[in-house]
C-alpha cells in the first residue's frame, strides 16, 4: 500500500541467514565485496503497523542516492550486502530497500543516510548468533528443535519473530532464515514486539553452514 510519512506505529528490524539463503532453491552469489562474515546480515529496517499491514513505497520524489551514505560504505558491504546473482555491489538492494520501506520513515529518520545508519547501530547492538552458540546451536548443517532455538534467543534477551525457508535439496525442510526484532520509533531502540510475523517454520529447523 501507499503509505503515509510516519503512519506506522513501530520497526521490524529484519536479519537473516546468509546460509539460508544461499541454500535455497534459488542458490545466490557472493557480492564484489567478497564473502560476507558468517553472521546475520541486514535485510531491512521496516516500518510495520499493529495490524500486521505497513506503508511502502511512500515517497517516490527521493529515490536511493549512494553518495549519501558516504562513510558506512564499509559497513554496508559488511553487514547489509547482497546475495542475489548475479554479483553486485548492493546498491539496487539498497534502493529497493530505502525506496520500499526507508522512504516511510523520513519524519522520523530524515536522510538516507541516518535511515541506513540507524539500521546498523542496531544490527552492531546484538548478537543473535552469539546467543545461539552460547546454548549449543550452530550453523553446522544440523537440526534443532524450534523451541530449543526461541528459547536461546530469549535467554540471550531477545524475544523475536522467526521465519524459515525450505532446503534447496527434495526434503522440504525447514531452515533458520530470517530473525525479527522490533524497534522503538520514539527511541530507535530494540523493544517487546506488540506482533510476530506469521511463523513458516518446521517443529525442527536446521542451521545451514555458510
Amino acid at each position: 500500500m501507499l503509505g503515509t510519512l510516519s503512519a506506522f506505529d513501530f520497526f521490524y528490524l529484519v536479519l537473516e541467514w546468509p546460509g539460508s539463503y544461499c541454500d535455497a532453491a534459488t542458490s545466490c552469489c557472493y557480492p564484489q565485496s567478497g564473502k560476507p562474515a558468517s553472521d546475520f546480515s541486514i535485510h531491512g529496517l521496516w516500518p510495520n503497523n499493529l495490524d500486521g499491514s505497513y506503508p511502502e513505497n511512500c515517497d517516490p520524489s527521493r529515490p536511493f542516492n549512494a553518495s549519501q551514505i558516504g562513510g558506512l560504505r564499509g559497513d554496508m558491504d559488511a553487514l547489509w550486502s547482497s546475495l542475489s546473482c548475479p554479483s553486485s555491489n548492493s546498491e539496487k538492494f539498497w534502493a529497493h530497500e530505502w525506496e520500499k520501506h526507508g522512504t516511510c520513515s523520513e519524519k522520523i529518520l530524515r536522510s538516507q543516510r541516518d535511515y541506513f545508519a540507524a539500521a546498523l547501530r542496531l544490527r552492531k547492538s546484538v548478537d543473535l548468533l552469539g546467543a545461539l552458540e552460547q546454548a549449543g546451536i550452530s550453523p553446522d548443517g544440523k537440526s534443532y528443535a524450534l523451541s530449543l532455538i526461541k528459547n536461546a534467543l530469549q535467554d540471550g534477551g531477545y524475544a523475536p519473530g522467526i521465519t524459515c525457508n525450505a532446503d534447496d535439496d527434495d526434503s522440504g525442510s525447514s531452515q533458520l532464515y530470517q530473525i525479527y526484532l522490533c524497534v522503538s520509533k520514539e527511541n530507535l531502540e530494540i523493544t517487546p514486539c506488540p506482533v510476530l510475523p506469521r511463523s513458516s517454520c518446521h517443529s525442527r529447523v536446521e542451521f545451514p553452514l555458510f
